[in-house]
């Protein structure tokens, strides 16, 4: 049996479809978003440790290699640009001397919002021009059932 047939063993054909289809539009609109919005000249390893930085809270900079899954000195390298760039600071830790966290600041988070806004920015106007109400009404519809399952 392939992988994907062993995946999908004992679910509904319309189940299957269903979820590689939503994985497939998902994907897309992922890229889309990003395309819409100027990423300031960051590289995908410093947005991704910027937003679970914005996510997850302040972290030491062991802990994100750890969470990014990448070498300790790969994320001091990151962690560095985003000093530089004003988007991330750091502080001594109250609980261990030796160690610093780094957070986001202000202007990092105005940087992530300012990217957020765009993307919705962008999906909204589609949706206005290329959906009936109906339609925008079964996406409404569908994105509850998404956060349902993806809650479960």
């Amino acid at each position: 049996m392939h992988e994907i047939e062993q995946a999908t063993e004992g679910v509904s054909e319309t189940a299957a479809r269903a979820a590689h289809e939503v994985r497939v539009v998902y994907s897309r609109l992922r890229r889309r978003l990003r395309e819409t919005y100027d990423r300031g000249d960051l590289t995908p390893s410093q947005t991704s440790v910027l937003s679970r930085l914005d996510k997850d809270g302040e972290a030491s900079v062991g802990d994100l290699a750890v969470a990014e899954g990448v070498r300790h000195q790969s994320v001091a390298s990151i962690v560095g640009v985003l000093v530089e760039r004003g988007l991330v600071a750091r502080r001594p830790d109250p609980d261990d001397g030796r160690r610093q966290l780094v957070y986001v600041t202000d202007g990092g988070h105005t940087f992530l919002e300012d990217r957020r806004r765009a993307g919705e920015g962008w999906l909204a106007r589609a949706v206005e021009d290329q959906c009936t109400e109906e339609e925008r009404r079964t996406l409404l519809a569908a994105a509850a059932v998404l956060d349902r399952i993806v809650r479960s």
